[in-house]
């Protein structure tokens, strides 16, 4: 046994060890949070169990000496000896949190700070549970464990001490039970790692000891399962004089075989694996959103992923498009990946062969339906705007552009469609759950919201005690709520911090009262009409409790929904009439995205508009305090005047209401004008003088000195003139 790493831990929020056991289960579900070369792991079972005996602990109190203040842990399972009642996780009860490949930066930091802190354990009867692909046969469970408590009982006291925490000479102890994990552990499939097979292990949790051992598992020549005695290593917490400690220790590390990926070198776990231990530990934040990939099979999804990303990879090189070529492919190969095999699982629960359709609203780009097209699912994507790249797709993907504007009414309806998919949609994204609640009573909906839109117009918040996304999300999930559907919702693995999506695969009510429901629908929609705002220093009540809770609490939600629609409803009929919307789009005042893009980047500007701005500036820094230099001109030297140094704020102050208001219909405003006209400014730095906040090296250490004189040089010359540091100064526009 050999300890690779030990750390002290400060703990001023007196987190643990509760955050010690919350850091285990990030780790245990979600090792590639901290391993980026895994692909995630899967819980097969979780059981609990006793060794053969149990010896006393040595010297020094462990971390299960504060039981009784946390309660019982994970491994206080069945009282009786020898295995006790087993709980079968599905495949599905794993979870999955690290970014693309290609994504990097900070959404790979905000990626690993939400699953770190995400639920470490969801229910099995979640909404998203599929069944058990690839379960482990109890009998053989049983089996195994028998096996190795017999090896631990008939000779292997090493490891028994090494599970047990104890040292030779130990005297015994009564049983305990023990929390036992089975998992497999997915690695990335990728040419850069080459080992693609998922492997599994046993993870074995003693509460009462602080410690969770890992021992992986192989293959006899029978093909049976066994404990390996190589690669078993330990994570434990220790409390010591008032201190906490996390350790890592390895069984035999003569033994350790790394492959760099699932087995990382001992180095790695006793360093980098420890520090991020020791960092959850001690973390006491909670996610709003759920763990990625939790309603479809990681191991299926990595695979798909990997066949679509060398399928499409050309794709990047031959981009037409002005956007960020990987950004885009790789974004919409790994949402494809998620459709299909959402859709596979689908297909096998309803017992269907043939695949799904789909219809893309607001499809942009149209690669994701060139891609499910490709596929083998029927489909076609609508968006106001052609592209550049729909030529290069070829005949098999149907994309279009229709005759009139996409605006929400019974025209825009498709009863044939399976799905209606929302990637990005923007105006139509509130709206496609109502389309396709409408189209059919068997049309479901995928939604990937990105901006903030209302039924018309912009979203306004509600609440201030939740992010504006989180918030959005909810929204959302209402009005697939009031449509009629389940929404179940999951955390994508793409590179972009919007990565949440909303589905909705099934309905609250029986196809018998389609009628009564939409016309709740019709009533929600109306309520909406005149909901934006809020009054100044008044918050609007917050959404009720199952909006957050999916279709829990669905009576009493429904019942309060009921009552605030019915309520607005009647005012708005009793203004515009009854029968409003007989006819027309289902809420006057919609305003879909433009057919043609305006350009907003000042240039598309009137150009005696653009002269009079122009002008006006230029005049307002001759007017000021003169900046001369000297110039050449026909041989004599004469003073030009450069005119004074303004910020930006101080121009738009002297510009009169109207002009800043044009202004700022156009991306930029003033400072993408001033920039355009390149000829008359140039935006600068403050013209404050040299920082001087360092020693210069040259005047420092140089035999010659510094070639610059001391007002010149932007580092001081000698410890007299070193000044404090100043903030970042504000760009002038001289």
């Amino acid at each position: 046994m050999a300890e690779v790493g030990r750390t002290g831990i400060s703990d001023p929020g007196a987190l643990l060890p509760r955050g010690f056991w919350a850091a285990v289960e990030v780790w245990l579900e979600r090792p590639q949070v901290a391993n980026k070369r895994l692909c995630g792991a899967r819980l097969e079972a979780r059981w609990s169990a006793t060794l053969p005996y149990a010896e006393a602990r040595g010297p020094g109190t462990r971390a299960g000496s504060e039981q009784k203040e946390r309660g019982p842990g994970p491994g206080q399972g069945s009282p009786g000896g020898g295995l006790g009642p087993r709980t079968l996780l599905g495949p599905e009860q794993c979870t999955a949190c690290c970014e693309l490949e290609e994504a990097q930066g900070q959404c790979q930091q905000e990626e690993a700070q939400r699953e770190a802190t995400s639920v470490p354990l969801r229910d099995s009867g979640h909404p998203g549970h599929r069944g058990r692909e690839g379960d482990f046969p109890a009998a053989d469970l049983d089996s195994l464990w028998e096996d190795f408590s017999q090896s631990l009982a008939s000779g292997n006291s090493e490891m028994l001490a090494f599970l047990t925490c104890s040292g030779a000479g130990s005297q015994p102890e009564a049983q305990r039970e023990l929390d036992v994990v089975l998992r497999t552990v997915i690695p990335k499939t990728s040419p850069h790692c080459p080992l693609t097979t998922p492997r599994r292990e046993i993870v074995v949790q003693d509460v009462l000891n602080g410690t969770v051992t890992f021992l992986p598992l192989e293959e006899d020549d029978e093909g049976n399962l066994k404990v390996k005695m190589s690669n078993v290593y330990q994570i434990q917490l220790s409390h010591s004089k008032e201190e906490w400690f996390i350790s890592v220790l390895i069984f035999c590390p003569e033994r350790w075989h790394s492959d760099g990926i699932v087995y990382p070198k001992p180095t790695w776990l006793g360093e980098e694996l420890l520090a991020k231990l020791a960092k959850w530990s001690v973390e006491n934040k909670k996610s709003d959103f759920k763990s990625t990939l939790s309603l479809i099979s990681i191991m299926k999804y990595s695979k798909a992923y990997q066949e679509l990303k060398e399928k499409y990879k050309e794709m990047v090189k031959v981009w037409p498009e002005v956007t960020d070529p990987e950004k885009f492919v790789y974004e919409d190969v790994a949402i494809a990946a998620y459709l299909l095999i959402l859709w596979e699982e689908e297909r096998a629960e309803r017992g269907l062969t043939a695949r799904q359709s789909f219809v893309d609203l607001g499809c942009g780009n149209g690669l994701l339906v060139h891609i499910l097209s490709s596929e083998g699912h029927p489909g076609r994507g609508i968006d106001v705007r052609r592209r550049k790249i729909w030529d290069m797709y070829g005949p098999q993907t149907q994309l279009e552009v229709p005759s009139l504007l996409l605006t929400p009414n019974d025209k825009t309806l498709f009863p044939d469609v399976d799905w209606l998919i929302g990637n990005h949609s923007d105006e139509l994204t509130p709206w496609i759950p109502v389309i396709a609640a409408r189209s059919s009573y068997n049309c479901r909906f995928f939604v990937l919201p990105c901006c903030f839109f209302d039924f018309i117009g912009r979203y306004s918040r509600r609440q201030s005690k939740k992010t504006q996304y989180r918030e959005y999300l909810d929204f959302i999930k209402e009005v697939g709520f009031t449509c009629g559907f389940h929404v179940d919702e999951d955390c994508l693995r793409i590179p972009s911090t919007k990565r949440v999506c909303l589905v909705g695969k099934s309905r609250t009510y029986p196809s018998s009262r389609e009628a009564s429901v939409d016309e709740k629908r019709t009533q929600y929609i109306k309520s909406r009409r005149g909901c934006p705002v809020s009054p100044p220093g008044r918050e609007l009540s917050p959404s009720p409790p199952w909006v957050a809770a999916g279709s829990a609490g669905h009576c009493d939600g429904q019942q309060a929904l009921d009552t605030r629609v019915g309520c607005v409803a009647k005012a708005w009929a009793a203004e515009h009439g009854a029968g409003s919307q007989a006819e027309g789009p289902w809420l006057p005042g919609f305003h879909p995205r433009e057919k043609a893009e305006r350009v907003r980047n000042c240039a598309a500007l009137p150009r005696d508009f653009i002269d009079q701005v122009v002008l006006q500036v230029a005049n307002l820094l001759l007017g000021g305090k003169k900046l001369n230099t000297r110039s050449s001109q026909n041989g004599s030297l004469k003073t030009w005047n450069r005119g004074e140094s303004l910020s930006l704020a101080e121009v738009a102050n002297e510009l009169d209401t109207e002009t800043l208001r044009r202004l700022k219909r156009e991306c930029g405003g003033l400072q993408t004008l001033l920039r355009n006209s390149h000829q008359v400014f140039r935006g600068t730095e403050s013209a404050s003088p040299p920082l001087q906040t360092r020693l210069c090296w040259f005047f420092m250490h140089h035999p010659d000195g510094c070639a610059l004189s001391t007002d010149c040089c932007p580092f001081a010359h000698g410890p007299a003139e070193l000044r404090p540091p100043q903030n970042t100064p504000r760009k002038k526009i001289p």
